[in-house]
């Protein structure tokens, strides 16, 4: 298992605490959230939820990290509901970038992205459900590379879209989680969700090892992965 990975993870998980910590407690959070959040979305019933909807699919199709919008999710609504609307908005962000490269963009990320658009490919050729939601339960990895090579490579679109939501949804639920405002000690909480990041990590990282089965996803991924077995392999030979 690559600790350099789940560190990697980690560091993300940090990141999104922050802003949390940003968000709350300075000025600029605060005018954030009476901008957006507070104005037009919280307490709107079922007009905030749709603005949110759009608001976090846009972002997450253009590259956002999910991971923020999950906790403004888990902000703006609470534990459950934000956790379902953030699943929601990142699975539309990712159907609205797949059909982007698709339609419109094919021979543009084919021409910037080509080593990474046959690589895809080839991983998610055999078992495009199962092979894609390998790659959500990674704790690092760009969401946006990923749907516009899935959008130019031949997988289907809706094994894919189905293996990105069931994939979505540990880091949905923990981010959700972290951001809400369920009667928990703030320390706690985090707490927990740093747990629980790190385990649906260590669980990605796992199947991905397991059950990829030969196939490259992401050269620098795979040599992260493989570096433990091949320090060992070396020092036997020694």
């Amino acid at each position: 298992m690559s600790l350099r990975l789940v560190l990697k993870g980690l560091v993300l998980f940090a990141s999104v605490v922050a802003l949390g910590i940003v968000l709350k407690a300075t000025e600029i959070g605060t005018a954030f959230d009476k901008a957006w959040i507070d104005s037009a979305v919280r307490g709107k019933g079922m007009t905030g939820e749709i603005v949110f909807l759009a608001v976090g699919a846009l972002f997450t199709g253009l590259g956002l990290p999910r991971q923020v919008i999950c906790f403004l999710a888990g902000y703006a609504f609470g534990f459950m509901v934000g956790a379902g609307l953030a699943l929601v908005a990142t699975v539309a962000g990712c159907a609205c970038t797949f059909a982007y490269a698709r339609l419109l963009g094919r021979d543009v990320v084919a021409a910037r992205f080509p080593a990474r658009v046959k690589r895809v490919d080839d991983f998610l050729s055999d078992n495009p459900l199962a092979m894609t939601l390998l790659i959500r339960f990674l704790p690092v990895g760009s969401n946006l590379i990923t749907n516009l090579a899935a959008g130019v490579s031949r997988v289907s679109a809706l094994p894919f879209l189905v293996g990105s939501a069931i994939g979505y949804v540990p880091q949905t639920v923990i981010f959700a989680l972290l951001g809400s405002g369920v009667t928990v000690d703030p320390a706690l909480r985090i707490g927990l969700s740093a747990v629980l990041f790190a385990s649906s990590g260590i669980l990605g990282v796992y199947l991905y090892r397991r059950f990829r089965h030969g196939h490259t996803f992401d050269d620098d991924l795979d040599r992260e992965l493989d570096a433990p077995s091949a320090t060992v392999s070396r020092e036997r030979r020694l």
